[in-house]
């Protein structure tokens, strides 16, 4: 029998925020994979490990959940383009666990950190921009979204500092931290609210008529209201993943909220965009206990807020979605900022299944239009292991087909 040897990539695997993914160079990647196609998303699917029937990634990077299938390609950011103000180009891909698919259609907030980090150690940052001391501000041109975002990494003797004694909820050893600035999330081109409604009714077969708050900022979200879909907002991950009806019903609501927001024609479309929209439910401040066993009092947050990603309940809070929830918070009237009391607010404190998660957003109104200046959080990244990935080297072939069809996905 014929086989195939592996080939080497150099790759790192990182931890940004709640999340942890493979890193790539660009320009470390096979050819075939350095462009959008068929290659490239065969390439990262064996990466990760998928698709795996097991639910495992026992034969891959993968952890198996959708903070842990997660791969970045960095690279320096293209002197003749419109984003040549920026410092590197951030390209992210949440693998599918179960399927052949890559999703190129939104962010990794809480990657950003990391990859900001990536790019100071692997030379991908003009040197003069790094101080000896101090925090170095990389501008990242994120290319999934083509948005603008800020990391300013802390710097010590040159080199990244990845320890320190922050703290973030769902992480669990303490690190340095990593500010991270989502400027202009929403263009004001764009619908911040694609309904035109700060609330808007969705009308879902079989589940009924929810009022939500359905919005484009950071990563395209749907906000319900706990206490309208059955729940508290104070549940854990076993509470709702271990639930297959429950699940099924948040897919339903999202596929038919992502109709609304004009993200898709067809609920059809919906499998093959799991990335967005996220679900989320809302809730009034509550005493409760997150995973870890740590008790979260009523008086330290403002609201409660638990969000669905790739199918299933999020360990804690994604970093796109927490832009989401600090513009809609920052927004009078939406059902994050009646959760939260209502009011005008910059900045909110809101409880997860991991703890707690603090948000700003600088938000304004024109011409009856909100616009959202930029959202800010704290996150902490650091690398894990860095080295070599291995994949068979038919891994990412190309069928002779595919080769003729000029074919380019998003991203």
């Amino acid at each position: 029998m014929s086989s195939v040897p592996q080939v080497k990539i150099p790759a790192t695997y990182m931890r940004g925020g709640t999340s942890k993914g493979v890193f790539f160079s660009l320009e470390d990647l096979p050819e075939p994979a350095q462009v959008p196609g068929e290659a490239r998303d065969k390439l990262l699917l064996r990466v990760i490990g998928s698709p795996d029937p097991y639910g495992k990634h026992t034969d891959g990077m993968g952890g198996a959940t959708s903070s842990t299938s997660k791969t970045v390609i960095v690279s320096r950011s293209a002197s003749q383009s419109a984003q040549a103000s920026h410092d590197v180009d951030y390209l992210f891909g949440q693998v599918a666990i179960d399927r052949p698919f890559v999703d190129w259609s939104g962010n990794c907030g809480n990657l950003t950190a990391a990859a900001g980090a990536f790019a100071i150690s692997k030379g991908l940052v003009d040197p003069d921009r790094i101080p000896d001391n101090g925090f170095a501000t990389v501008r990242i041109w994120q290319v999934n979204i083509q948005k603008t975002i800020v990391a300013h990494i802390p710097i010590s003797n040159g080199e990244v500092q990845e320890t320190g004694d922050f703290e973030l909820d769902g992480v669990t050893f303490p690190a340095a931290e990593v500010q991270v600035e989502f400027l202009n999330p929403v263009d004001a081109s764009e619908a911040m609210f694609p309904t035109g409604q700060l609330v808007d009714t969705l009308d879902v077969p079989g589940i009924g008529r929810l009022p939500a708050t359905m919005i484009n900022a950071g990563i395209p979200t749907i906000f319900l209201n706990a206490q309208d879909i059955g729940y508290t907002g104070t549940e854990l991950q076993d509470d709702i993943n271990g639930d297959d009806e429950a699940l099924k019903r948040f897919e339903t609501i999202r596929a038919h909220g992502a109709v609304q927001m004009g993200l898709i024609d067809h609920i059809d479309q919906a499998l093959q965009q799991q990335h967005i929209p996220k679900v989320a439910f809302v809730g009034k401040p509550s005493d409760y206990k997150a995973s870890s066993g740590k008790a979260v009092s009523a008086n330290d947050i403002d609201l409660l807020v638990r969000a669905l990603s790739m199918g299933k309940l999020h360990h804690a809070m994604m970093g796109t979605a927490a832009v989401a929830i600090g513009t809609a918070a920052a927004i009078p009237g939406t059902l994050v900022n009646l959760a939260a009391g209502g009011g005008e607010r910059q900045v909110v404190r809101f409880g997860h299944p991991s703890g707690t998660l603090k948000v700003g957003a600088e938000v304004s109104a024109n011409t009856g239009a909100w616009l959202v200046e930029k959202a800010v959080m704290s996150r902490s990244a650091r690398v894990l292991m860095e080295g070599w990935v291995r994949v068979p080297g038919d891994a990412f072939q190309v069928s002779k087909c595919e080769k003729a069809v000029d074919s380019i996905p998003p991203g």
